[in-house]
């Protein structure tokens, strides 16, 4: 029998835990209405309250000045060059006058950010349609970006222009088809590319006209990249054409590299390795003439192959700052039997290949034989446009980011890079065995330098 204390206490705990019941469940109730209440009041008030839209001018609600406006800010802080501001304001009042064919140069109410702003809604509020506008906030950032220095070298791209531009860095040709010049399916074995190329070279090999050469030429280029296992993977995989093309001349390896592409660099070591059985090779000549450039982070991997990884390489020009650039591949023990380096240059030499012929001369690795360059010294990039003025249309800028610099530390741009050795002078090989210890160096660029590139 319990005592009686125990029965006290048991019922005081059982009243206890009716009261707690009862005390949780009007919090289970009150929280209940406080949520019915809160969603009442949001569906009644909330849903139709949105945050008011703010622009840096007031001129800005108009879509098509905004557009003009935000070209306007990525050159301020994309543009290789400092933007004057009273500058920036007279080049838009100038390009705003050629794109509305205007007799005279229309005003900025001041000469910075929020006159322009101001000027171009002046100009839209007339345009009468909604095309007009379009067409001319498009016309005005195409001349403006055209003015900028160098002069021809920015624009405002549309995304199939952008997407073109992607495919010609990348190296790939969407209209050429290689297997079709030989008349083959994609994908035919060597047994096929062969059978082809004799009937086509039997063909066209006895025509005297301009077209059947030129014919002609394009069937033995087929051949020559389809017939190559590693170059006919590239080009079975992704259309990428070769880039690279080398021989031994005596002691002397010789590479020809037309362009820079995501492949170069593996092209390169694969025609290193390939000759790295090779007894005696102890030179090395590295032919850019009519390279158009590329990728600038490829010199970063290539340079490294010489002198390791994390040494100063370069630096870009941007604003007013110096951007050092370092080196990200390890060296390369393959490339340490080549005592000496000769680099082919013309006036087509330019961009990324321009800045790395400077870098190794400014470094002393490789002596420039050749023309002076073309001085393309700037690196371009493109910046996505946000505001939209065409649902059906995407545009980019495309502007010259960066400047390079060569071994004189002056801007590559407008002055290209001078050679050790310059072919246009009439006894410019008396000067290689000044450069060069090596007889068969000295023999193959006599040879090479002033004949076309040797890419078969």
């Amino acid at each position: 029998m319990r005592k009686k204390s125990e029965v006290s206490l048991l019922s005081s705990y059982n009243r206890n835990m009716k009261i707690l019941r009862r005390y949780w469940k009007a919090i289970e109730i009150i929280s209940l209405l406080l949520m019915f209440a809160g969603g009442v009041l949001y569906y009644t008030y909330g849903r139709n309250t949105t945050v008011p839209v703010t622009y840096k001018t007031p001129e800005e609600a108009d879509v098509y000045v905004r557009f003009v406006m935000e070209g306007y800010d990525s050159i301020v802080k994309n543009f290789w060059m400092k933007a004057n501001e009273g500058d920036l304001a007279h080049l838009f009042a100038l390009s705003l006058q050629k794109a509305t064919q205007a007799s005279t140069t229309p005003l900025a109410p001041s000469a910075d950010r929020a006159g322009v702003a101001r000027m171009l809604s002046s100009s839209f509020a007339v345009a009468p349609s909604s095309e007009t506008k379009k067409k001319l906030a498009q016309d005005t950032l195409k001349v403006l970006l055209y003015n900028l220095q160098p002069i021809g070298r920015n624009a405002l791209y549309s995304e199939k222009q952008t997407k073109e531009l992607r495919e010609t860095v990348s190296n790939i040709n969407p209209e050429t088809d290689l297997y079709q010049n030989l008349g083959l399916a994609k994908g035919a074995d060597a047994e096929e590319i062969a059978k082809a190329y004799k009937e086509k070279e039997a063909e066209l090999k006895n025509a005297t006209s301009t077209e059947a050469k030129q014919e002609l030429e394009k069937v033995v280029y087929a051949k020559n990249v389809l017939t190559n296992p590693d170059s006919k993977v590239l080009y079975d995989e992704a259309k990428i054409e070769p880039t690279v093309w080398g021989r031994r001349m005596g002691e002397t390896l010789y590479l020809s590299i037309g362009k820079i592409s995501p492949t170069t660099l593996q092209e390169f070591g694969r025609a290193v390795e390939s000759a790295s059985t090779t007894a005696k090779l102890d030179s090395l000549i590295i032919d850019v003439r009519g390279n158009v450039g590329g990728a600038l982070d490829f010199l970063q991997y290539f340079l490294g192959l010489f002198i390791g990884e994390h040494q100063f390489a370069f630096d870009f020009f941007h604003q007013g700052d110096y951007e050092a650039q370092r080196t990200i591949n390890l060296k390369w023990d393959v490339l340490a039997r080549y005592k000496e380096i000769a680099f082919l240059t013309d006036k087509m030499t330019q961009s990324t290949a321009e800045l790395t012929v400077a870098t190794f001369k400014r470094l002393h690795l490789g002596v420039v034989v050749g023309e002076p360059t073309r001085g393309w010294g700037s690196v371009e990039n493109t910046f996505p446009m946000e505001t939209v003025i065409d649902p059906n249309e995407k545009f980019s800028l495309f502007l010259v980011h960066r400047l390079t610099l060569r071994d004189d530390n002056q801007p590559i741009e407008q002055n290209g890079v001078e050679p050790d050795i310059d072919t246009r002078k009439p006894n410019w090989r008396k000067e290689l065995p000044k450069f060069f210890r090596s007889e068969s160096l000295i023999q193959a660029v006599s040879k090479t330098a002033t004949e076309l590139p040797l890419r078969k």
